[in-house]
């Protein structure tokens, strides 16, 4: 075995390297951007003929059906995402769970407690129950790095999609990796393509209702697999009982030195292994469950009505706190150790420093013009989006009145245009638009709402790294025109000082055109730099903003 030192997310995408994955799929979002990031440089690194296909897809929903289409024709695949980005995929991934799969496809998902970078702290065990599909919690990065390798091979054990659930601070933290070698990773695994019999992945209801059926049948076997997972650990001792789930398990070990005279169940392995709990509980007269994200486990161990002569102790009570990560202090309260650590989850005593837009950033300069050119306006509704753009909510600018979910600027900009609101503006950045923006606009094409609309083209992912946008420059501009906005409301500016004046005058007058408005501001980000030689499609936008003619790379 070789040892590695790796972040969580490289351990699990290491692990899926070495399950022999035929490709990995992904759109990216902290805390699981560096997932697919780290399989896609380990796949460059590796000899040719590989066989690990890395590309960046347009959203979650679009990663979640390449991998599937890829495990349908019979390669092992990784898809990866954040867990609001799980929403976007859900279509898909729901209705994955009664086709079933032919080679093992596993989900990794990235939570984040603490809403580091999210718009909600929603956790992806309420998927599982939701989807009664199996799903792996991961303590540490070795874990991690286990348990996405074994949930290929159960995968196809069990026919179903296997879902990996990581948090921010297991994502992001870095321990030693003991590495397999199964000779596997030389070439990714190949099965047979198994055509189904009859249409089991043809969801039409006559067979979904029997795929439905199987899937229900297969509910004995995912509980019967839990209760035996080497992840799930049942240990008696004391009258007092402990549950854990993923990295909780390690705040319950700092507080104790890894000793204590509890009982205690450790859960990396759902569905809940309830006849393990039920154990726990009979041999117990109090039980504190100590869980990061939602209390999932806390609110079925005391369903409606408690447990009767049990005391359950966790978030719902009160023993901790509701929102936000886990500490080592919060937990050591709990449990009335010694409180020592200093890890509050809050730090103290520093300068304010807010977030804001980066020095030199293109969106400054497209904000100052958009609200000089509201100025005259109070009343007007500035919608924005998911982006690093969303910090135009801060002084000097506060362009930002709402900022929701992905793609949702250019859709409530029209519900409010349909409201008669006027004037109505929405920023959006090409990257957000790709993902999910454009069928927006189709609708507000096909209408001509009275709205302008700022798609901030600064060609790339700048929010969490600065990864290849798939629309930017000259094809978004074709895009844009694709959907059906007219020629004359449709306009490309450069976000410089000295468009500024020119800048805002557009802006004015196209804002007050009782119509539809799209002006594309275009300027790369200041963290992109152009690298190699400009392909036949010509060379660099007007603007110099990367228009996919060049290639993007992190500097």
């Amino acid at each position: 075995m070789s040892r590695e030192l790796l972040l969580g997310d490289e351990a699990a995408a290491q692990g899926a390297i070495d399950a022999g994955i035929g490709g990995a799929f992904s759109y990216p979002g902290t805390p699981a951007t560096e997932i697919f990031e780290y399989v896609e440089s380990q796949a460059q690194q590796m000899a040719a003929g590989c066989g690990i296909s890395t590309r960046w897809s347009a959203n979650e929903k679009v990663a979640y059906e390449e991998a599937l289409g890829m495990s349908y024709a019979g390669r092992r695949a990784l898809v990866s995402m954040k867990h609001v980005g799980l929403n976007v995929a859900a279509d898909a991934f729901m209705s994955s769970a009664v086709t079933g799969v032919n080679a093992g496809l596993v989900l990794v998902v990235g939570d984040d407690p603490g809403m580091h970078s999210s718009q909600n702290e929603q956790d992806t065990r309420f998927y599982q129950e939701f989807a009664q599909l199996p799903l792996f919690e991961p303590g540490n990065q070795q874990e991690a790095y286990d348990q996405v390798f074994e949930a290929f091979e159960y995968s196809e054990a069990v026919g179903l999609p296997v879902i990996v659930r990581m948090v921010t601070r297991l994502c992001h933290s870095r321990a030693t990796v003991e590495r397999r070698d199964e000779g596997v990773r030389s070439e990714a695994r190949r099965h047979a393509y198994a055509r189904p019999s009859p249409s089991d992945w043809v969801l039409v209801p006559s067979h979904a209702r029997r795929r439905y059926a199987h899937l229900l049948e297969l509910q004995p076997r995912l509980e019967r697999d839990s209760e035996q997972s080497g992840y799930n650990r049942l240990s008696l001792r004391g009258r007092r009982g402990i549950i854990t789930a993923g990295i909780a398990r390690n705040y319950v070990e700092e507080a104790f030195g890894g000793r204590t005279g509890d009982s205690t169940l450790h859960i990396g392995h759902y569905p809940l292994p309830g006849g393990l709990i039920r154990t726990l509980v009979g041999h117990c007269e109090e039980v504190l469950v100590i869980e990061e994200g939602y209390p999932f486990i806390e609110r079925r161990l005391n369903g409606v009505m408690g447990v009767p002569g049990k005391t359950i102790r966790g978030k719902l009570t009160g023993d901790l706190p509701p929102a936000g990560e886990l500490t080592p202090d919060s937990v050591a309260w709990m449990l009335g150790a010694a409180v020592g650590s200093g890890v509050t989850g809050e730090l103290t005593g520093l300068a304010d420093r807010p977030p804001q837009l980066c020095r030199g950033c293109p969106h400054a300069d497209s904000f100052r013009a958009m609200v000089e050119a509201a100025a005259g306006h109070p009343e007007a509704h500035m919608f924005s989006d998911i982006g690093c753009y969303a910090l135009g909510v801060a002084p000097p600018f506060r362009a930002v009145h709402t900022c929701v979910d992905m793609g949702a600027s250019i859709s409530m900009a029209h519900g409010a245009s349909q409201a008669g609101a006027h004037p109505v503006l929405c920023t959006i950045g090409d990257s957000t638009f790709a993902h999910s923006g454009m069928t927006g606009l189709l609708g507000a094409a096909h209408a001509d709402a009275n709205m302008t609309v700022i798609i901030l083209d600064n060609a790339t992912v700048g929010m969490t790294g600065t990864q290849d946008s798939l629309l930017c420059g000259e094809a978004l501009v074709a895009a844009v025109r694709g959907v059906g906005v007219h020629e004359d409301h449709l306009h490309v500016i450069e976000p410089f000082p000295k468009n500024h004046e020119a800048n805002t005058d557009l802006i004015r007058r196209e804002m007050n055109h009782r119509g539809l408005s799209v002006i594309v501001a275009r300027r790369p980000c200041i963290h992109i730099r152009r690298k190699g030689p400009a392909s036949a499609q010509g060379g660099t936008c007007d603007a110099g903003a990367v228009c996919g003619c060049v290639t993007i790379n992190a500097t």
